[in-house]
Parts: structure tokens; sequence; C-alpha cells
């Protein structure tokens, strides 16, 4: 019996002023699983989330979300998917409590317990506090509870645990594995730190020069790279040779 997908692309592309950033890229992220997508500063990551959300319009190829075609259905794709795509924005002068009441009317969603949600991401005791005062962390706990919030059915992160402490960093890897492991929700992110890719995602895509070289599970790495994450990714994203 076939898994289903939550994320397939086929052929995608992307042209800036001329220039392809991504190139026949060609992915598969499964429903209820947490996908860890990598690749070097520049890769085109960004662009594939904001293309899988129907922010960007593909110059060829499709991508489909959640069943649905990105550009024909971004609305209600928008609607199922909780996301953090680089450096969230907020009301400043709001609390955090606040900023996330005014995001569920946004989204028109039903009455969520906004303190649990404050709870699950740590910013349960400062909840009522103004944004502005809020650290870097902080604000990305924030993003993260804005993106669960409306209880989705695929979250796209973009380096969400970027300004985390390792007390931060555990905790959120906590509550990734939770939605996913017991609420069903595909979890597709980025990160530059590949030990914390490696401790949480069921399958990684390594993407370089705006294309997909290799979906493998972590366990498959450990068999091929025995010297470990690192090893792999920079053989991976140089063309099979290691930097020494």
């Amino acid at each position: 019996m076939a898994t289903a997908l939550a994320v397939q692309t086929k052929n995608l592309c992307k042209t800036f002023n001329g220039k392809e950033v991504i190139k026949n890229c060609n992915m598969s992220v499964e429903s209820g699983t947490i996908y860890g997508f990598l690749g070097k500063n520049g890769a085109g990551k960004t662009t594939v989330f904001k293309l899988l959300l129907g922010l960007l319009k593909p110059t060829m190829g499709q991508a489909t979300v959640l069943g649905m075609d990105s550009v024909q259905n971004n609305l209600e794709i928008l609607k199922r998917t909780g996301s953090l795509i680089e450096t969230p924005v907020f009301y400043e002068h709001l609390s955090a409590f606040d900023n996330l009441q005014i995001h569920l009317e946004y989204m028109n969603s039903p009455c969520t317990d906004i303190k649990d949600t404050l709870e699950a991401v740590g910013l349960f005791n400062v909840g009522t506090q103004p944004v502005s005062a809020f650290s870097l962390g902080m604000r990305q706990r924030l993003g993260i509870a804005r993106a669960i919030i409306h209880r989705p059915d695929l979250l796209i992160l973009d380096e969400p645990i970027n300004g985390l402490d390792p007390v931060g960093i555990r905790e959120m890897r906590g509550l990734f594995k939770r939605l996913a492991n017991q609420e069903g929700l595909t979890i597709l992110l980025s990160s530059h730190i590949l030990s914390e890719i490696e401790q949480i995602a069921d399958r990684i895509g390594i993407l370089a020069e705006g294309s997909i070289l290799q979906e493998i599970s972590p366990q498959e790495i450990k068999e091929k790279y025995p010297s470990g994450m690192e090893d792999y990714f920079m053989s991976i994203t140089n063309g099979g040779v290691l930097n020494e």
C-alpha cells in the first residue's frame, strides 16, 4: 500500500532575472513524518518553501501540498499549513497572547486555548509581556507558537531553532516529535545544525544548486558514513569529495 504524501514536487523550477535558482527539484515528504531539509547558504531552501506555500509561482514544474496544487489552491494550503519563514514579524506593542489571538482571527480559526500553546513553546510566564521586550530566542518561540496555534496539518519551518539556547533547542525538538508522533502532523524543516536534523528527522533531503541530490534516512547515513553526519553532508554537497 502506497504511503500518502503531504508534499511532492515534480521537476520544480524557479527563475529570477534569468537565473535558475531552483532546477528540476523533486522531493517527497510522507504524511506524519519529520523531513529535514539541508543545504548550504544560498542553496534555495527558502525559495522552495515559498513555492510550496504558493507565495511564489514556479517557472516550470509542479508542487503538490496536502493533495493540492500550490498555485491553484494556495489559499486553502495556507489555511491548513503553519509556517515560519525567515524572521518572524509581530505587533511589537502587543503581548504574545494578543499576537496569537489576532492571528487566530485572521486565519478565521476556531477558538484555541492560547495559554496551552504558549506553555508548549515555553512562553507561558511571559505571555502578557509586550513582544518588544522579547529576546531573539523568545521571538523564535513565539513564531513557532503562531505556526501551530491553528492546529495545521503541515508545518514548514525555516531555521526554527535559530537563536535558541541548548535548553530551548531540546524543548522544541521534543515539541516537534510530539506533534508528529502523537498528532500526526507533517513537519518540513531546515536547519544548519546538522546534529539536530540527525536527531529529529525521519528522512533528510539534501539541496544543492537548486536540486535535490538525495533523500535518505538518518539510519542510512550512519550505515554509509560511520564518521558522522557532517562528513556525509560535506561529501554530498561537494560532489563526493571531503574537504580536509
